[in-house]
């Protein structure tokens, strides 16, 4: 009898512990598939919009609320509200936003800078007088301070050979204002992207130097909050997935997209008819050389007084395998 109620002890046990296990091994289910993404009016956001337009993210499982906002502050502080879950950014503000606790992570390359393809540019004023790179030793270029402008605008000209003492800068944080001095020539020299720059050159601004010289300092990132990666990785892969299609249609055919492009205004009107769609890139991460170059800049400028950790802001692990 005694023998009896051991094995059926034994049994009973076995059958917990089997059960136990079952249930730690059983995949945890992502809490949303619904992914809102806080959006400025950026070229580098075209995916987004031809994944919509096409299925994309109905076809791989996924949701996605475009929230418009009007500067990268604004966007900043709905994703930091948990009112977003997602954006593009630059390394810098995912940086920033870390320098505490581990906010933002960066889980793909959103544009980059090519040979071809340029996405920003040092524009000189139209009657400046300046068209080399030489002439801007000692010239204020108007950037936007503590940004990746301002990073992009002292890295171009440290490659061309500049001094620090030689590269000067003048704040003027809003792009708009800066177009518009530049126009009028109360700025000489400004850093504008793409495509505004290829606009500001229409109107008879000169092009002095462009990140294709030097494409590895220069590219935007796709960055989500870092609650809702650890809450929904499957909706963040299926995000993904969906968003290196919509890459594939506009590589293979930048001249779909058009009338998307006016929709949602993400190229000047002006421009529309003859503008060429950049490629974008492929799945991937910022290298840790590239984060590890912006942050020496953050820590010389005073931006940010401790390490950030790569490992930290940056993550692989939801890409398309």
């Amino acid at each position: 009898m005694n023998r009896q109620k051991i094995g059926l002890k034994i049994i009973v046990f076995m059958f917990l512990i089997g059960s136990v296990l079952a249930a730690c091994q059983a995949p945890v289910k992502d809490v949303t598939t619904t992914v809102r993404v806080a959006r400025i009016p950026v070229l580098d956001t075209l995916p987004l919009f031809v994944a919509q337009q096409e299925g994309l993210f109905e076809k791989h499982g996924v949701s996605v609320e475009i929230i418009p906002v009007a500067s990268a502050p604004e966007r900043d502080q709905l994703i930091a509200s948990g009112q977003a879950d997602a954006m593009i950014n630059e390394v810098l503000s995912t940086m920033f936003a870390n320098k505490e606790t581990i906010q933002f992570q960066t889980v793909r390359y959103a544009r980059t800078a090519t040979a071809t393809a340029p996405v920003f540019r040092i524009l000189s004023a139209k009657d400046s007088g300046i068209t080399e790179v030489e002439q801007l030793k000692g010239v204020p270029v108007g950037v936007s301070d503590g940004t990746i402008i301002a990073y992009l605008t002292e890295r171009l000209l440290q490659a061309e050979g500049f001094d620090q003492s030689e590269i000067q800068t003048t704040s003027v944080p809003s792009i708009s204002d800066r177009m518009a001095l530049l126009g009028s020539g109360q700025l000489k020299a400004a850093m504008l992207p793409d495509p505004l720059s290829t606009l500001a050159i229409q109107q008879g601004a000169n092009l002095v130097l462009d990140d294709s010289r030097h494409p590895d300092y220069s590219f935007s990132t796709l960055t989500f909050r870092k609650a809702f990666l650890d809450a929904n990785p499957t909706t963040v892969k299926n995000f993904l997935a969906a968003w290196e299609e919509a890459v594939d249609l506009i590589n293979a055919d930048g001249s779909r997209w058009t009338a998307l492009l006016s929709e949602q205004n993400l190229v000047p009107a002006p421009l529309l008819e003859n503008f060429q769609v950049p490629p974008f890139a492929k799945a991937g991460v910022p290298t840790e050389a590239q984060f590890n170059d912006m942050l020496t800049w953050a820590r010389e400028k005073g931006l940010l007084t401790q390490d950030v950790r790569y490992s930290d802001c940056v993550n692989d692990q939801f890409l398309p395998k």
